[in-house]
């Protein structure tokens, strides 16, 4: 077989001497390959270049070697969509292993230059005798600027159709020439409804002179930019847009129609006449309205912002926000702003904000972010509300609860201590606090037989440090004249009050720095003067008509507590010599008391007669009874003195109750006891002979007050694991429910109780055990029904 590689001295000659005559007309077909605008190259069987024109050598960026250089291999391998391309189902690959000719094939290749050209391939493969591929021959076309021209009108008609503005174009006499979906949707007619149908379908009778003028222009070659109209869509409701309309020319520039891009404008008109509400409410409103960017400078200013902080739009627009804010809370501001940047939100934050005259004002602050169309946050929006009049109420209302809780504890303490001086130091504090003075001074009457003498009993505040050593005896010697007078004295500036002498003036104002002075005399019911309050600031005009009343009607309680005291004091002094001539006098009793008693029983030793031993009997029983009153009222005087002693120990409360109940068939001959105790053990931590007393005193008390009865009852039991219940009732004469409030004092014997012996300590004593044990007495009791006592005592834990 012939080689089909030519060598380098036959290449050029070779396709010169290749020649056909057509038509009589002699051609050179290297000429017509060299000079040819399309790419066209030979290869070998395997791909080698045999032959390629200057357009070949183009497209491979440089001029390749004939017999070494591979045809699909010389360039990067793309499909039309970018997608790569194995050389092997290249055209000129399959040509060559396929031996077909392929046609019309599409792709795109990268060469040396680095560009992407795209091609349109033909390559038909070259047989030899037995009709075995031995070459190719193939021609490139370079199509790249007819896709690009294809990508462009493709792109543009994409651009149109998925536009959401409508895209129409018509000729010059208002026909319809296309219409896409954008223009459906804005006016809901299809594209088939609206090809050939004139545009005056969808303009209103009233907007149709706009039509002519348009088309006018046109016609002119004048394009229309933004014209705001109205249309009808296909239901008749009237629609909003804006157009721009430009001439169609043909390719010798002649004018055949116009394009139109209507785009609607609802939204926008919707927005605008929101956005103009908005402003109006914002305008109107009584609250600052304010705009900053992220540094704080202020953007806008409303009527609100001008009317709460004094500062006009031009004044404040462009300034710092920080022309608003105390310096004492710029950090606030820095907080505020870096929580706007991190799109966070401030809701009705109660801050402190300053007039442009100075005053402070309470505001209410709500702060959220500013954000663009891309949703970057570009600053922020303050709504501010002044509250300085909900803030000042609060406080009034604040001080009034305040004054009320110091009324209160006042009259509350006045009324329960029934020590002079306590209620002096009391009545000083709290009228100082109440007033909003800084200096209080309680001036007292002393009485030392019948010398009378004034001392300062209380004071409250700061006074000077050699007041007491030095200034007292002054003070008290120019104020007396001042309490004499039963006058109250409220004086805006003591160095301007002709009531106060020039000591007195000199001493309060230079000597104690007040200014400011309220005195008010103590003054009995009867009208005695007992003291005198004075009450001082160091600034002038602190006090008004409300805190005169106030402070006079505290002095008047006062002067009554006062007397209270000194009269408790009196009693008191009075009960504590009757508890002291008890106490002696029950000690001095028990001594005759148990000489008696001894004699009267080695008497019962003696042989006697039947009258005698009656006799002996009723005196001994006489003398228990006494003894019995004697230790009650000594153990009273005990109690009182705080000398009643207590054993503690552990012991189980079943057995103990058990004992007594055998011990209480010895002594009452008239009522049976009937007990119910638990089998376990109930253990307490208690003086056993204590408790012991307590129970006998309600046993004793039961059988007594039951003269009409026989029975009594007592039960134990424990309660929510904690107490124990020792409960003693009886069904005897009972107790209403005035007897019942007195039943547990010193003395206290019921009216209904007439033949019943006894002093009326027996429950007191009582009661004294129960709560020195941490337990408690309780009572239910009915008149005529009987009573039941409960003693309630802590259990041992185990």
């Amino acid at each position: 077989m012939k080689s089909i590689v030519p060598s380098s001295e036959e290449h050029n000659e070779e396709a010169a001497s290749i020649a056909t005559n057509n038509a009589g007309m002699k051609l050179d077909l290297k000429e017509v390959f060299e000079n040819s605008p399309v790419a066209f190259c030979v290869t070998d069987g395997k791909g080698r270049l045999r032959f390629f024109n200057q357009a070949a050598a183009r497209l491979f960026g440089r001029k390749p070697d004939i017999g070494s250089d591979m045809l699909f291999r010389s360039w990067k391998l793309y499909y039309p969509d970018g997608t790569p391309m194995p050389v092997e189902e290249c055209p000129m690959a399959r040509c060559l292993s396929e031996g077909v000719a392929i046609e019309n094939f599409r792709m795109a290749v990268q060469g040396a230059t680095g560009g992407i050209v795209y091609l349109l391939v033909f390559s038909k493969p070259i047989l030899d005798d037995q009709g075995k591929v031995e070459g190719a021959h193939h021609t490139m076309v370079d199509i790249t600027e007819q896709r690009t021209t294809d990508l462009k009108q493709e792109t543009l008609s994409a651009i149109v159709e998925s536009s959401d503005d409508a895209v129409v174009s018509k000729d010059l006499d208002g026909i319809i020439l296309s219409w896409n979906k954008g223009a459906e949707k804005i006016f809901g007619y299809t594209e088939a409804e609206m090809l050939g149908k004139p545009m005056k379908m969808i303009i209103p009778e009233n907007r149709r002179a706009d039509e002519v003028m348009l088309l006018e222009k046109i016609k002119e070659g004048k394009a229309v930019h933004h014209y705001e109209t109205i249309r009808r869509h296909k239901n008749g409701q009237e629609v909003p847009i804006s157009l721009a309309i430009s001439p169609i020319k043909d390719n010798k520039g002649v004018i055949i129609g116009a394009s139109k891009v209507a785009r609607d404008i609802s939204e926008r008109l919707r927005g605008e006449e929101k956005q103009a509400v908005l402003s109006a409410i914002v305008e109107s409103s009584d609250d600052a309205i304010i705009s900053k960017n992220l540094n704080g400078i202020i953007l806008s200013w409303n009527k609100g912002a001008e009317q709460i902080f004094g500062y006009t739009e031009a004044e404040a627009v462009g300034k710092p926000v920080t022309l608003l804010i105390p310096e004492d809370r710029y950090d606030e501001e820095n907080h505020i702003l870096k929580k706007v940047r991190s799109g966070g939100k401030v809701d009705h934050f109660e801050t402190v904000r300053v007039h442009k005259s100075g005053k402070k004002l309470y505001i209410s602050l709500t702060v959220s972010p500013i954000r663009d169309n891309s949703g970057r946050i570009v600053g922020a929006s303050k709504i501010a509300r002044d509250i300085s009049a909900q803030v000042k109420a609060k406080q009034e209302i604040a001080r009034h609860t305040r004054n009320l809780e110091i009324l209160n504890a006042l009259g509350k303490s006045m009324s329960r201590k029934m020590d002079v001086q306590a209620v002096v130091q009391q009545v000083t504090t709290a009228t100082t606090q109440l007033s909003g003075a800084e200096v209080g001074i309680f001036v007292y009457k002393v009485t030392s037989g019948e010398r009378e003498d004034y001392d300062v009993a209380a004071v409250s505040g700061i006074l000077p440090d050699h007041f007491k050593t030095s200034l007292e005896p002054e003070f008290i010697e120019n104020f007396q004249p001042v309490m004499e007078a039963a006058q109250v004295i409220r004086t805006r500036d003591v160095n301007e009050d002709e009531r106060f002498n020039a000591d007195f003036s000199s001493l309060l104002s230079l000597k104690l720095g007040l200014r400011s002075v309220l005195a008010v005399p103590v003054v009995t019911a009867s009208g005695t003067v007992i003291g005198g309050l004075l009450l001082g600031h160091s600034r002038p005009k602190r006090f008004n008509v409300e805190q005169e009343d106030l402070v006079t009607n505290i002095a008047a309680q006062a002067a009554i507590s006062i007397d209270n005291s000194k009269l408790f004091e009196q009693v008191k002094a009075l009960s504590d010599k009757k508890d002291e001539f008890i106490a002696l006098a029950s000690h001095e009793l028990r001594t005759p008391l148990t000489t008696i008693n001894g004699y009267l029983q080695m008497l019962g030793k003696m042989k006697k007669d039947q009258m005698s031993e009656l006799f002996l009997n009723k005196s001994l029983y006489q003398v228990r009874k006494l003894n019995t009153l004697v230790e009650d009222l000594l153990n009273m005087s005990r109690i009182e003195a705080g000398k009643l002693n207590f054993n503690t120990e552990d012991f189980d409360l079943c057995p103990f109750l058990k004992d007594l109940t055998e011990t209480f068939a010895y002594t009452s001959k008239t009522h049976k006891l009937i007990c119910s105790v638990p089998n376990q053990p109930i253990m307490i931590h208690a003086d056993r002979q204590r408790i012991e007393q307590a129970v006998n005193n309600l046993l004793s008390n039961a059988v007594k007050y039951s003269p009409k009865a026989d029975k009594v009852y007592v039960s134990l039991k424990v309660t929510d694991g904690v107490e124990a219940e020792i409960s003693i009732k009886d069904e005897g004469i009972g107790m209403t429910r005035e007897q019942q409030k007195k039943l547990f004092s010193r003395f206290y014997r019921a009216e209904n109780q007439k033949g019943i012996s006894g002093l009326g300590l027996g429950l007191y004593l009582t009661k004294q055990i129960i709560d020195r044990h941490q337990g408690s007495i309780n009572l239910i009791s009915d008149a005529g029904k009987g009573s039941e006592f409960t003693i309630v005592l802590p259990i041992v834990q185990k």
